[in-house]
């Protein structure tokens, strides 16, 4: 059992004094008389554009990044970053295109959009999708992921840990979106701070490995080279059909749109991330947005080579018995709790905080988004549509609370996944494909209808589902088929929802007529040449990235 020393505790414990210390003074400073709906779920007008950014990649990377990626960097390598890449450009779009939508339209929520364009059937039955996704999926795994590895860092038990960690977050979601987004702001440095503290390590143990005795940062680049040199199948963006991890990440699906698409709804139409700008004015909103694009490109940095490192001292001896269970079976999420177990005096509590930060942060967004589509979509609409601001406050608190009990009961289900990361994105894929074919025609087709919208949002799940079974269901009618790569699934049942929409919506009668609630200003496309410039340099590290290691 491993256990962190005195000073590890008290690197700890000032972390925590200062991110609930300025939590608890953001609330003092900035709280009224009356906490108001739009104080409590959007802290309207109050984000900078640090903040928004800061927010949006707290709220974005958690325990499933430090250790579902950093596994998935061990199995498969730099591969798996390519959901961060491609994410950098895709919020460079969503910027542009999605937000003035937003705020033009004084969009709140997700389903509210979905209410204002379509009407209140399809809003509460996407509505009733997302919450169960946050909570089943979302929710219990950032908290599995955070509790195996705070349990194989310090000794705590797995059920303490989860307990302690919903605690915290608790405490930060309660405070509302003011003190989540600026609280954000020290988690994501702790988080910078403490992932390159760990990569530094890897590469270091790495050049030892190999013989290396140089000091410093030489023997972090010479473990760099080591790495490219031991491990090189784990430096290639593309998987061809027969690849051992093809049907996890395709080759072809990182141009031909199953990653694409799995960015855009994720970054464009996702609660828990759109919301961190909802209350910003248009200009503020993408200097956030082009902030945490730009932050995006480094996550691999702390998260994947750690991963890959873990991979090649795992091959040399060192790592053997650590990243095996006790039946011998390699389990890659291990990766990143062994390297921080190999930490120095004070580094270990750096490396808990930074953890801690991550998934608190993280569960945090994630709550509060919760509570913000259960309290306004959901209780005012059906339960109490004269509800004031301080009993929907209070709601959304309870809210809160609910959804972290459920999702500590689900947590332990989770130990017998061998790839936790992968998990996610495969499930939340079952209804990815249709809620994005919705929100882009409701967004840029005006005779998308209300009938057409509502057969998507109940035929994407079935079609998702016949597809991740598609061999089984050939297998009965006698034909061999062979399983279809879930990014390819997304984007089928993609173009399956566009093809139904635009069908149902011709044949409707609606259609015929202008479609209600939401205006499109063109007008609020255009950039600044700041943007453009940030944008410019963005894409041109893409390309440097994928020519050199596709």
């Amino acid at each position: 059992m491993n256990h962190l020393a005195t000073a590890d505790y008290i690197v700890f414990l000032v972390y925590f004094i200062i991110v609930v210390g300025y939590g608890y003074w953001i609330y003092r400073r900035k709280r009224s008389a009356q906490m108001s709906t739009t104080d409590f779920f959007l802290a309207e007008g109050s984000l900078t554009w640090w903040a928004i950014g800061a927010s949006l990649i707290a709220s974005n990377i958690s325990a499933e990044h430090f250790i579902g990626m950093a596994g998935s960097g061990f199995a498969m390598g730099l591969a798996i970053s390519s959901y961060e890449w491609f994410a950098a450009a895709v919020l460079l779009i969503v910027a542009v295109f999605f937000i003035p939508i937003y705020l033009r339209n004084h969009i709140y929520t997700m389903p509210q959009f979905l209410a204002q364009r379509y009407s209140d059937t399809v809003s509460t039955i996407l509505a009733v999708f997302w919450l169960v996704v946050y909570v089943l999926v979302n929710l219990a795994s950032i908290l599995y992921l955070g509790a195996i590895a705070i349990e194989s860092l310090v000794g705590i038990s797995f059920t303490a840990c989860t307990i302690g960690l919903a605690v915290f977050a608790i405490f930060i979601t309660l405070g509302g979106m003011k003190v989540i987004g600026y609280t954000d702001v020290i988690q994501v440095v702790v988080l910078i701070f403490g992932g390159l503290v760990i990569t530094y390590l890897a590469l270091q143990l790495v050049a030892k490995d190999g013989g290396d005795t140089a000091l410093g940062m030489t023997s972090v680049w010479n473990g760099l080279l080591s790495l490219r040199q031991k491990a090189d199948g784990h430096f290639h963006m593309f998987f061809a059909k027969g690849h051992p991890y093809y049907d996890v990440l395709p080759g072809m699906a990182l141009v031909t749109g199953g990653m694409w698409l799995n960015n855009l709804y994720y970054w464009g139409c996702n609660q828990y991330i759109v919301q961190r700008a909802l209350g910003a004015d248009l200009k503020t909103a993408r200097s956030g947005i082009l902030f945490a694009a730009f932050l995006k490109l480094m996550i691999p940095l702390i998260v994947v080579i750690p991963g890959i490192a873990a991979f090649v001292l795992y091959q040399s001896g060192p790592f053997r018995a650590a990243m095996t269970d006790a039946s011998g079976v390699v389990k890659p999420d291990q990766a990143y709790p062994v390297l921080m177990n190999l930490l120095p005096v004070g580094m270990k509590g750096l490396a808990f905080a930074a953890l801690t930060a991550a998934v608190v942060a993280s569960l945090a967004s994630k709550c509060n988004s919760i509570s913000t589509i259960f309290t306004l979509d959901l209780y005012k609409k059906y339960v109490d549509k004269d509800a004031s601001d301080k009993k929907l406050v209070n709601v959304g608190r309870w809210a809160v609370i609910a959804s972290f009990a459920i999702a500590i009961a689900i947590a332990p289900m989770l130990r017998s996944l061998d790839q936790v990361y992968q998990y996610i994105q495969e499930y939340t894929n079952f209804i990815t494909p249709g809620i994005f074919a919705i929100f882009l025609l409701g967004f840029f087709w005006k005779r998308a209808t209300n009938r057409a919208a509502l057969t998507v949002a109940i035929l994407t799940l079935p079609l998702s589902l016949l597809l991740k079974f598609w061999p089984e269901v050939m297998d009965m009618v006698g034909v061999q088929a062979d399983s279809i790569p879930f990014l390819h699934r997304t984007t089928w049942v993609f173009c399956i929802d566009v093809l139904l929409m635009v069908l149902v919506s011709l044949t409707d009668p609606a259609s015929h007529t202008p479609q209600k609630g939401i205006i499109v200003d063109k007008s609020l496309f255009r950039v600044t040449p700041s943007f453009v410039v940030g944008s410019v340099g963005i894409f041109s590290i893409l390309a440097v990235l994928y020519t050199v290691f596709w």
